[in-house]
């Protein structure tokens, strides 16, 4: 008779999920026994990164991965990285081993008690199988639940005792088991929202991450042409869904309420795109839109339509909706907007290279489709005004703001998409969060170039301490780290430079090679 074991392979093979990203305790290695040669596992050496991993090849490829977590202890370790999957609508398909069943209820080591409620609320659906039986069609259910609209993360607990069970024949249906998706809207509604948009005298565009996940960078394009808008990306952007140098492009709003009513004033209707209204962070109160604008939202998320504060909602495919939008739209009479004007090049000096510097040497040597992993807080104004995006997927950033993504979330970038070249752009406060990714990018050869932008402080929060009146707060600076040293004990070659010619030199070098390379700048600290 089959097992859980069996079935539970065979579905996760049809699914497409035959890539897993863990670190093993007991309670996960009867599962992980006889893994078929046909899946690959990736170890991270602390679940934090396991899960930073899986997200940044979720991100890259929007499917769903396997992460195989360690009890609740392990379920503990990925939280943070957990916290940005979420947000960032991540269909990880999270499992982690349970101790066994007859050992739960005396909480014996390693049970995880009450463990569905233990990731909530930073998943879509919590579940542990009431029997061994029912474990197949548990995790045929937690991927399809990830894997629709609004994507997000998952959670299974198994008893470790469950997969050697034998289940009837009929069990292994369940893999054939397939869920579609389907929300166009009705042709009333993209009337309603055609004529809007015709009537408008000064429309603008605010596109979100969402965007780019269902890669509609293309049809925002032509929507921006056709109705001649300025186009915004939409605060705390984590992804890049716009390209940067097109005429309509205006930038990154501001996380702010004051801040985003300010820049927008002037234009009668905003139109937002799979982003949510809005994702604030510094407090500035004021008015949420200017004066006299209509604000119109088109997302697949029903709980970023629901809990926004104004505007009129519409929740659907946004490809779709977009595809069926575009021909009732008459070209506009208006006039492109003119491009931005390019930042002047940053003066050198003999000192620590400015961010700016760094940046401009990037845009000018990395491949034009080049994939960046950003994680250095205090550098994404400058980041976005030099660095030219064209490309869909181009663009990584922690979506819930907490450290530790980007290391690991480059590493599984790479490994998601080989034939292009990663850039992880990490801040050295950030590095230390999730430094041990450089083991896993080194024992899989995963080819990412890994910048640390080094000014031994927490850049962001200095600018914060300013806001907030705290300078004289403690443990704003993190002095006295070496991270080419501890990139040489993780197994990653490592340089530093300390001038433009000779980060240029290494940058050059590190792109051609085929190995992870880590380079140390030692830079200046700039305001986010």
């Amino acid at each position: 008779m089959p097992t859980v074991h069996s079935i539970t392979y065979q579905l996760l093979r049809r699914q497409g999920l035959n890539t897993v990203f863990g670190n093993p305790g007991s309670n996960e290695l009867p599962f992980l026994k006889r893994f078929p040669e046909d899946f690959r596992y990736v170890l991270g050496l602390h679940e934090g990164v396991v899960v930073g991993m899986a997200d940044g090849y979720s991100l890259a490829t929007g499917q769903p991965v396997l992460v195989n977590l360690h009890a609740a202890a392990g379920t503990g370790n990925a939280m943070g990285a957990l916290t940005n999957a979420w947000y960032s609508h991540s269909p990880l398909v999270i499992t982690a081993g349970q101790q066994a069943r007859s050992m739960i209820g005396v909480e014996a080591m390693l049970a995880n008690v009450d463990a569905s409620t233990l990731p909530r609320p930073l998943v879509k659906w919590s579940y542990e199988p009431a029997c061994a039986e029912d474990v197949p069609r548990t995790l045929s259910q937690a991927i399809h639940m990830a894997n629709l609209p609004a994507r997000g993360p998952v959670y299974v607990s198994i008893p470790y005792d469950d997969w050697d069970h034998e289940v009837e024949g009929d069990a292994a249906q369940v893999v054939q088991h397939d869920v579609s998706y389907a929300g166009l809207p009705s042709a009333a509604q993209l009337e309603a929202l055609a004529e809007n948009l015709n009537q408008a005298h000064s429309p603008v565009l605010v596109l979100g991450p969402e965007v780019d996940a269902v890669r509609a960078n293309s049809l925002a394009v032509e929507l921006s042409e056709r109705l001649c808008m300025p186009v915004w990306v939409a605060p705390s952007a984590s992804r890049c869904p716009f390209p940067t140098r097109h005429a309509c492009f205006r930038g990154v709003l501001p996380a702010a309420i004051s801040g985003i009513s300010d820049k927008l004033d002037g234009h009668d209707l905003i139109l937002v795109i799979g982003a949510p209204v809005f994702r604030y962070h510094q407090y500035a109160p004021g008015r949420y839109l200017p004066q006299g604008a209509k604000l119109l939202h088109l997302t697949g998320d029903v709980q970023e339509a629901a809990r926004a504060p104004v505007g009129d909602a519409l929740v659907g495919d946004i490809h779709a909706t977009l595809e069926a939008l575009l021909p009732l739209l008459a070209q506009s009479d208006r006039v492109l907007p003119n491009p931005l004007p390019l930042p002047p090049p940053q003066a050198v000096s003999s000192g620590r290279l400015a961010p700016e510097s760094v940046f401009d040497s990037l845009n000018a040597l990395a491949p034009e489709d080049a994939i960046y992993v950003k994680e250095s807080t205090s550098t994404v104004t400058a980041f976005w005004q030099r660095v030219e995006m064209r490309h869909p997927g181009s663009y990584f950033f922690p979506a819930a703001g907490g450290l530790g993504f980007g290391l690991p979330a480059a590493v599984g970038v790479q490994l998601a998409q080989p034939d292009r070249q990663v850039i992880a752009v990490i801040g050295d406060g950030s590095a230390n969060y999730a430094i041990s990714a450089l083991w896993s990018a080194a024992q899989y050869n995963v080819p990412v170039v890994f910048i640390i932008l080094k000014n031994d402080t927490y850049g962001a929060l200095r600018w914060f301490s300013r806001l907030l009146d705290a300078e004289d707060a403690p443990g704003l600076d993190v002095p006295g780290l070496d991270f080419c040293e501890l990139a040489r004990g993780y197994g990653v070659e490592a340089v530093r430079t300390e001038t433009l010619e000779s980060f240029e030199d290494a940058l050059c070098r590190a792109l051609d090679a085929s190995r992870p390379i880590l380079l140390e700048v030692p830079t200046t600290t700039i305001e986010p």
